[in-house]
């Protein structure tokens, strides 16, 4: 896993290779074990490195094939790259590296964009086409790796992180009202392709965009899962479902044992967790390395859930590490995860994560991590509501479990320059729910959970903290696989048992009951639910500076009745609706942005 940043001209200069260079030098957290910059006429690639699989020279990017007229970057891992090695070895191709790198190139000579179908795995590729100056942009299905976008006349520059395109110049920083009200509305959430600076993109997930030499371009999707009752699972019982979901899970998780360094876990004790650790102790991975961290308790919320990683960790033997963080630690921290922060997020997991990876990042270079199975498996409390609804009906009902503001509530808090005419958030999850695919309104939330707040939110979180410390994470229940049986699954026993609950059958065959049983855990962190001495201090001031006075968002009177009252305005999902005001000022100052 890498980070990959380029420029590509249509106005008849050369590419400006110092512009790259400021983006791969803003990427090298993400890549501490090489770098590479290359450059042809009016096309240039840059590339950091974190070695995992080939670690010698011959895995270096930027890759050139000069035989085959390609060059590409990628950031990712494709799993099975060593199958499709011996079959692009049958059709001819000669292969000097050991890398997925390689695969990837010949597989896109050999199939062309519709390599994409053939990659098992996380990934986001450019590719240049000598022959005929086409670039081409592929990101995987689930959206797992990043690819931002800045476009401009005659330009067009792509990087794995916003700050990159920031540090090459040339960005138009104006805030994206539209963005703007899916962060307010939707837990930060802002789906692609919008960010929230109006110059800045980002390519879709399961989307390739071919770009012309004349700069036109064309993009398609070329993967969504049908969330549908289907004909070759007629007949099945819920123990059949059982041993489908087993049986896809084991292939997951075996998949991404795929390295030529020891791969970890990050165990939090939860189910989704403990499941993956669970299964690679069955298929035999010795000294398994673990890690959980927890937080001192505030405001009379507890902190750690090591009782339950314990309780794992004796069971499979694991070499367990204990991570404990004290609250000056904390708030040390804050400054860090909002500058490894592509956009800004709210949930407290990102300041867990960040520190997490920092400590696990010292002793081992991957992890797989159990993001993805609330999504894919139906385990939040905004599912059981819709039961029962068609998706056009489930749509109200989604919203108010799930958005932490209304239409109007929204403009309560702006500035009039800032909102818009309509209801653009609330509009794009009709759209979503409505569109075809999807047979009720549990199988809409699902599939707009699974396509795009997962993406946008606990996928990135993860992203975005691990390789800010140059670690990189797996997570198994997004292999699309999983994802396409699981979308197939009848609702009513994914939401059995409180939620998720095939996967809790899958799990009592498997871990301890009690690892099951218990109230749903997440990375609690006290200090940024319940916000109160230096964490206040810091949302306090970046909301009165004088870069948040002359940007103007929010409301004054809005802000200064949730300063009065820090902890007294939480959203329908517990969030602190002062710290969504306070971080996204907080992002804003911390990347320079006027």
């Amino acid at each position: 896993m890498c980070g990959l940043c380029g420029e590509v001209r249509f106005d008849g200069k050369a590419a400006d290779v110092a512009a790259v260079q400021r983006m791969s030098q803003t990427l090298a957290p993400r890549g501490p074990d090489g770098e590479g910059v290359w450059s042809q006429g009016r096309v240039a690639f840059g590339h950091r490195r974190l070695s995992i699989i080939d670690l010698s020279a011959c895995g270096a990017q930027p890759m050139q094939d000069p035989e085959l007229g390609l060059t590409a970057v990628f950031n990712g891992c494709i799993y099975n790259y060593p199958q499709l090695r011996e079959e692009l070895t049958g059709y001819g191709y000669r292969f000097v590296s050991t890398s997925d790198t390689e695969v990837i190139v010949k597989g896109y000579h050999r199939w062309g964009a519709d390599v994409v179908d053939h990659l098992v795995g996380m990934f986001a590729v450019v590719v240049h086409e000598r022959d005929t100056g086409r670039v081409v942009l592929m990101r995987d299905r689930l959206g797992i790796k990043p690819l931002y976008l800045a476009e401009t006349p005659g330009r067009l520059r792509f990087a794995s992180s916003l700050p990159a395109l920031l540090a090459a110049g040339d960005v138009d920083t104006t805030i994206d009202p539209v963005a703007l009200h899916h962060y307010l509305t939707w837990h930060a959430v802002v789906p692609a392709p919008h960010t929230v600076l109006a110059g800045v993109r980002k390519l879709p997930p399961a989307t390739v965009r071919v770009v012309e030499p004349d700069g036109t371009s064309r993009e398609h999707r070329y993967w969504s899962p049908e969330h549908v009752r289907r004909e070759q699972f007629a007949g099945f019982s819920e123990r059949d479902w059982e041993d489908a979901v087993l049986e896809s899970l084991r292939t997951a998780v075996r998949r991404r044992t795929v390295a030529d360094v020891p791969v970890g876990v990050l165990l939090s004790g939860g189910l989704d967790s403990s499941l993956i650790t669970a299964l690679l102790a069955e298929q035999g991975q010795q000294d398994l390395a673990t890690y959980s961290i927890g937080f001192e308790s505030v405001g009379g919320r507890e902190g750690d859930e090591f009782a339950y990683s314990d309780v794992i960790a004796e069971r499979f033997g694991t070499n367990h590490h204990r991570i404990r963080v004290t609250g000056d630690e904390l708030v040390g921290a804050l400054s860090h995860a909002v500058g490894a922060m592509a956009e800004p997020m709210v949930s407290h997991d990102v300041v867990a994560f960040d520190l997490l990876s920092q400590q696990v990042s010292q002793t081992i270079k991957v992890v797989q991590s159990g993001q993805g199975a609330d999504e894919v498996f139906g385990g939040y409390h905004w599912y059981p509501p819709l039961t029962g609804l068609s998706p056009a009906e489930g749509v109200d009902a989604y919203a108010r479990a799930f958005f932490d503001r209304d239409h109007a509530q929204v403009a309560q808090v702006l500035n009039p320059q800032w909102t818009t005419a309509g209801d653009v958030s609330r509009e794009f999850v009709e759209r979503h729910f409505t569109r075809a695919g999807a047979d009720t309104a549990v199988d809409a939330a699902l599939r707009l959970d699974t396509e795009v707040m997962l993406v946008d939110d606990p996928v990135k979180r993860v992203d975005n903290t691990t390789m800010a410390w140059g670690l990189e994470a797996r997570v198994p229940f997004l292999d699309h696989e999983l994802v396409e049986l699981a979308a197939a699954i009848p609702p009513e026993l994914q939401l059995a048992n409180g939620g998720k609950g095939i996967l809790k059958q899958v799990g009592y065959r498997v871990i301890p009951r009690e690892v099951i049983d218990r109230p749903k855990g997440y990375f609690p962190v006290p200090a940024i639910t319940h916000l109160e001495g230096k964490v206040l201090g810091l949302v306090r001031d970046a909301l009165s500076s004088q870069a948040a006075r002359d940007r103007a968002l929010f409301r004054p009177e809005y802000v200064q009745g949730l300063l009065g009252d820090p902890n007294g305005e939480l959203t329908p999902l517990r969030g602190n609706k002062l710290w969504q005001l306070g971080l996204l000022e907080m992002w804003l100052q911390q990347h320079g942005i006027g």
